[in-house]
């Protein structure tokens, strides 16, 4: 079963409060769903990136574990479009103008493992308007990875992911990547916050084992963007060891799992203590 067939199958049969929030390029159903009630209200977002499907793997088992205190809004497939191109190649699209387009990106080759953009190869997690284009990986062409797109928000995925954080107003969000074993929880907030920022962080660190990292030069991305517009936490936590080879596969999610089960859990936890 493919990664949207399966979060589309789990989507159906949880029984809690859910919604569609938006659809992606290619008419993809954006799924979100709830656990637990009242705040704080924390949203996890997974597979943002194409790549990086396992993830949304992880947010089911996050689903199941549940929240400590308050709610939490799973959002376990951002990218449905460019996870299917990882995973199942051409074969996910249906237009013969987008193959045809997608295959130029990659001049012919066939083979899109790799892909981290969604279907009209803007990489979603450098779509926000948080120092926007400024990334020093930052790409100015469409492709696998790192392209800005026309402008911050071009992109349906990125715009609906906007308006459902706008809708539900998060008390903090976790974006779940790969690969590293790290956490990123700075982008250039105010002094005064940060300490709140990172006693945050560390209990994410506490609970997986992953150290606190500063992604220098980093832009643009969904972390950034509620830190920077909404003034919340927000933190990016990248799953899988290192030495792993893009895109991780299915031998890698019970290591990932394991160290990542508690984390939302247990952050949730720790801000209702603030």
């Amino acid at each position: 079963m493919d990664i949207f067939s399966e979060i589309t199958q789990f989507y159906q049969n949880a029984p809690t409060e859910k919604t569609v929030y938006g659809k992606s390029l290619l008419g993809r159903k954006l799924y979100a769903v709830k656990v637990g009630q009242g705040r704080p209200i924390g949203l996890a977002q997974y597979a943002i990136h194409g790549r990086e499907w396992i993830t949304a793997k992880l947010a089911i088992e996050h689903y199941f574990t549940g929240v400590g205190v308050g709610s939490l809004w799973i959002l376990p497939l951002t990218n449905p479009d460019g996870a299917l191109l990882s995973q199942c190649g051409l074969d996910s699209v249906n237009s013969v103008f987008r193959r045809k387009t997608l295959l130029s990106m990659q001049q012919g080759k066939k083979d899109f493992s790799l892909w981290k953009a969604n279907a009209r190869g803007v990489d979603l997690n450098v779509n926000f308007d948080a120092r926007y284009g400024q990334g020093k990986k930052n790409v100015f062409i469409a492709g696998a990875e790192n392209y800005v797109g026309k402008h911050a928000f071009s992109e349906p995925e990125t715009q609906a992911l906007r308006r459902f954080t706008l809708k539900i107003m998060p008390d903090y969000t976790v974006s779940y990547h790969t690969k590293g074993e790290e956490i990123y929880w700075y982008f250039n907030q105010p002094v005064g916050v940060c300490p709140r920022d990172k006693r945050l962080a560390n209990v994410l660190s506490l609970a997986t084992g992953y150290p606190l990292c500063h992604a220098k030069g980093s832009a643009g991305g969904y972390k950034d963007w509620c830190i920077q517009a909404l003034k919340i936490p927000s933190f990016t936590v990248e799953t899988g060891k290192d030495e792993c080879a893009h895109p991780l596969g299915m031998e890698t999610l019970d290591d990932i799992t394991a160290k990542n089960r508690r984390a939302l859990y247990e952050l949730s936890k720790e801000y209702a203590k603030l």
